[in-house]
């Protein structure tokens, strides 16, 4: 009778061990930062994609008057989630995931086109240790907020986007309080969780050769993909691909 016990007992773990490794391998939700100087819209269509695979998508919408606002938005979207989740972000998005990344529900990360910082980071100084082909950056005239010039926006912003795109994002850009950027990132989440890395090649906004060196110090499986820093939006499928592919190996 005992034995009888024992082994049901047994047979009853086991199932619950497997239902539970693969309820943890399961990772269906998806949750974007975007980055300076644009809002969410631009991920219209790689999230497009990504729903259609069956992810549930989320673009937080993170207001850029502060690192610590746009953590604590950030957190609020990852707090609505119903699972494990895959955070993603883009250019100064990677400052926030850095950190907004240790929220509990956060399985992996991935940098797109984006910084990586280590503790004790801040943007400006990771952007000037290899400046970027462009500099097109202005004041707003309080000497508060920071844009990208308009008329330099396409070429140095999304120069493989269609001409119309590219001049409607720049006047839809969403200006970055000047803070941020010299704002000091915390312990990163990187180091205890998996991270992945999709290069620019033609990246004029932040230097390839600085996002290949964040990705490379952080142990990050790294993507390269031909297009400028707007890769999420001229290579949505492909952009969705890695996300998706890292959001499977996350769960693993």
């Amino acid at each position: 009778m005992r034995r009888r016990i024992l082994s049901t007992f047994a047979l009853a773990f086991a199932t619950s061990a497997v239902a539970f490794a693969a309820q943890a391998a399961e990772i269906k939700n998806i949750v974007i930062v975007h980055g300076a100087f644009a809002d969410g819209s631009g991920w219209r269509q790689a999230s497009e994609i990504l729903t259609r695979r069956g992810f549930n998508v989320t673009v937080v919408q993170e207001p850029l008057t502060s690192l610590a606002a746009d953590i604590e938005a950030t957190n609020r979207i990852l707090d609505l989630q119903d699972g494990p989740t895959l955070l993603v972000g883009h250019s100064y998005g990677g400052m926030v995931i850095t950190e907004a990344g240790h929220h509990r529900k956060v399985e992996g990360l991935v940098y797109v086109a984006a910084f990586q910082p280590d503790k004790g980071e801040n943007l400006a100084t990771l952007a000037g240790s290899k400046p970027a082909a462009a500099v097109s950056i202005r004041e707003t005239p309080d000497g508060k907020y920071l844009y990208l010039d308009p008329k330099a926006f396409p070429a140095d912003f999304a120069a493989d986007l269609p001409a119309e795109e590219a001049a409607f994002a720049a006047k839809s850009q969403v200006l970055a309080a000047k803070d941020i950027f010299g704002t000091r990132v915390g312990d990163p989440a990187w180091r205890t969780k998996k991270s992945w890395a999709i290069v620019a090649t033609e990246d004029r906004a932040i230097n390839p050769d600085l996002e290949r060196d964040m990705a490379r110090r952080a142990g990050s499986q790294v993507s390269e993909i031909k297009a400028s820093h707007a890769v999420f939006a001229s290579q949505p499928e492909k952009v969705a691909g890695v996300i998706a592919a890292a959001a499977k190996e996350a769960g693993e």
